[in-house]
């Protein structure tokens, strides 16, 4: 029996979108690993109370998000490592993660330090996109693949064949709480209040519904509760739409067989466009959103599957 430890930031989130991620992730190491004993630890955490998982772990799997960067390694680091616990965590491999952000400078000394330390060099690292690979070769990992998240395993073309091609008469839409542009979102809003009969709205992120008051929308849509549970049932029983701002909301949506359209706003959705199509409208374009929701569009996307199943195999059916 393998002993696995799975780093999520889905635990202490305020994001529930880091779920949506881990909930992708668990289900394929789990497959690989169906009689396996899981131990997870939060990134957003310190990694003192789990020294003795982490000397038993036979594996240690980083599941998704934008974990990576030029940090500071503080209190408000994507990932929680302090420096004195980097033995702990090594050697970590990585599933679908990615970076935190673009990045004009070159990747900070100790960011360096630290991923060489923590990293795997003998198995093979799974990222989200084309950038995070290029940065981490910066930094000597040759060892990577760019895999698309995990969320995004699941959208074969047979099932991208099941997502209708015209617009429903019901939304469902998305606001960022941390990435606000309130005259584009409002944009968004006005767009779709005014091309569906019904618009609801999923608060992902903690502080979404405060936006979302100071947009004064509340009156003109519907709230679906706050947690996995409910969007799931929501997404389950509803003909909708998904046009919205949080990307996993909107990965979450293509999971369940909706038209979507996600409205880029960093380089996360707009990196996973340009490298699998994925269904992605820049908010800097958001004027264009009314002419797309009312066109008849193929959802196609290009999933990497031989590099998926590549690094599926590097386990062995739960030998590795």
């Amino acid at each position: 029996m393998k002993k696995i430890m799975i780093f999520t930031p889905a635990i202490a989130a305020s994001n529930i979108g880091d779920e949506i991620i881990y909930e992708a992730c668990d289900k394929v190491i789990k497959s690989l690993y169906p009689d396996g004993f899981y131990v997870n630890v939060s990134t957003h955490l310190p990694l003192d109370s789990w020294l003795e998982q982490f000397q038993d772990a036979d594996l240690k799997f980083v599941a998704g998000s934008n974990l990576l960067g030029r940090q500071r390694w503080r209190k408000r680091s994507q990932w929680n490592l302090h420096l004195s616990a980097l033995s702990w965590a090594a050697p970590s491999i990585l599933m679908g993660v990615g970076w935190h952000r673009y990045q004009r400078k070159s990747t900070a000394l100790v960011s360096k330090y630290v991923y060489r330390q923590v990293l795997s060099r003998d198995y093979i690292h799974s990222v989200r996109d084309n950038y995070t690979l290029e940065k981490l070769k910066e930094i000597g990992f040759d060892n990577a693949l760019n895999t698309g998240c995990p969320t995004m395993w699941g959208l074969t073309p047979e099932h991208c064949q099941t997502i209708p091609l015209k617009k429903s008469e019901k939304v469902l839409t998305t606001v960022t709480d941390y990435h606000q542009d309130p005259q584009k979102d409002a944009d968004m809003l006005d767009v779709l209040t005014r091309n569906y009969r019904e618009v609801y709205v999923w608060l992902q992120g903690y502080h979404d519904y405060d936006y979302l008051q100071a947009l004064h929308v509340l009156d003109k849509v519907k709230i679906v509760p706050p947690n996995l549970a409910a969007y799931q049932s929501f997404l389950n029983n509803e003909q909708v739409d998904y046009v919205g701002t949080r990307l996993h909301s909107g990965i979450k949506a293509l999971q369940c067989g909706k038209r979507t359209v996600i409205i880029g706003i960093d380089n996360r959705a707009n990196e996973k466009q340009k490298d699998f199509n994925l269904p992605v409208l820049r908010r800097e374009n958001i004027t264009e959103l009314e002419a797309l929701i009312n066109t008849s569009f193929i959802t196609q996307i290009h999933l990497p599957a031989e590099h998926i199943q590549q690094w599926k195999n590097q386990f062995a059916q739960g030998q590795g």
